[in-house]
C-alpha cells in the first residue's frame, strides 16, 4: 500500500528530509540575490556530479534522539538508509517509491518518492530554479545551506542542504515536515564510490500477500 505525503510526514521517517526553521517560516519565499544564485549554481553543479556515494550518517530527530548507519546513494533517485542495531529501521528508494521496513515492529509500507523533499536532489536533473522554492540561502564560516521546498506544493515540508565549502561537499541535510518537525542527516565521510549493486536498492515487503490462506 503507498501512503499519501501526510501520513508520511506523520511518520518518524523525516529521517530523509529536513530544514531549518529560524526566525522565517519555512513556506516564505524570497528571491535569491546575484551572490545567493552563485552559490545555488555551485550546489547545483556539485550534485549533479555526485552520481554515487556512500557515507555513514548519524540521525537527530526532532526530540534530539540520535541513531546512526550506512547511506548508499545513486542518482537518479535512489538511495538507502541501513540503521545500526537496536534499530530494526531500513529506508529504500527505488527511484519511484521509498519503502521502510521496520523489522522491530514488523511493519511495512510505501510512500512515492515524489511526495517528499528528498526527491529534489534525487532527481535525473536538479532544477532548482523551475519547480522548486527556494526560501533561504545561509552562510556560515565554513560552508553554506540552501532551504527549498516543492514550490507547487505537492510535496509537505522543505529541506535544508548543507554544504561545507573549500572543498565543495555536502555534509547533510535538515528535514521539517508538515508539522514543522525538523530531523537532520548528518553525513560522516562521504565518499564518492561507482558500481554500487542494483540489489541495494530494492526492497520488497517481506509479509504475505494473503496471510490467511492455507488455514483450515
Amino acid at each position: 500500500m503507498i501512503r499519501n505525503s501526510s501520513d508520511f510526514s506523520r511518520r518518524r521517517l523525516a529521517l530523509l528530509l529536513a530544514a531549518s526553521a529560524a526566525s522565517t517560516p519555512a513556506w516564505a519565499q524570497t528571491t535569491p540575490g546575484p551572490a545567493d544564485q552563485a552559490l545555488v549554481a555551485r550546489a547545483v553543479a556539485y550534485l549533479e556530479g555526485l552520481t554515487e556515494a556512500t557515507s555513514r550518517f548519524e540521525q537527530t530527530d526532532a526530540r534530539g534522539r540520535k541513531s546512526t548507519g550506512a547511506l548508499f546513494m545513486k542518482r537518479p533517485g535512489k538511495a538507502r538508509f541501513a540503521y545500526d542495531p537496536p534499530s530494526g529501521l531500513l529506508v529504500v528508494s527505488d527511484g519511484g517509491v521509498v519503502s521502510v521496513q521496520d523489522k522491530r515492529l514488523k511493519t511495512f509500507d510505501a510512500y512515492p518518492l515524489s511526495a517528499t523533499p528528498l526527491s529534489l536532489f534525487l532527481a535525473k536533473s536538479i532544477r532548482l530554479d523551475r519547480g522548486v522554492a527556494i526560501t533561504r540561502v545561509t552562510r556560515m564560516t565554513d560552508g553554506f545551506s540552501i532551504t527549498a521546498r516543492d514550490g507547487r506544493k505537492e510535496t509537505a515540508g522543505s529541506i535544508t542542504l548543507t554544504f561545507a565549502d573549500a572543498p565543495l561537499a555536502l555534509t547533510g541535510w535538515t528535514v521539517t515536515d508538515a508539522q514543522s518537525r525538523p530531523t537532520r542527516i548528518q553525513l560522516l565521510d562521504l565518499q564518492r564510490t561507482s558500481g554500487l549493486d542494483k540489489s541495494l536498492f530494492i526492497l520488497k515487503d517481506p509479509r504475505p500477500r494473503n496471510p490467511g490462506r492455507g488455514k483450515v
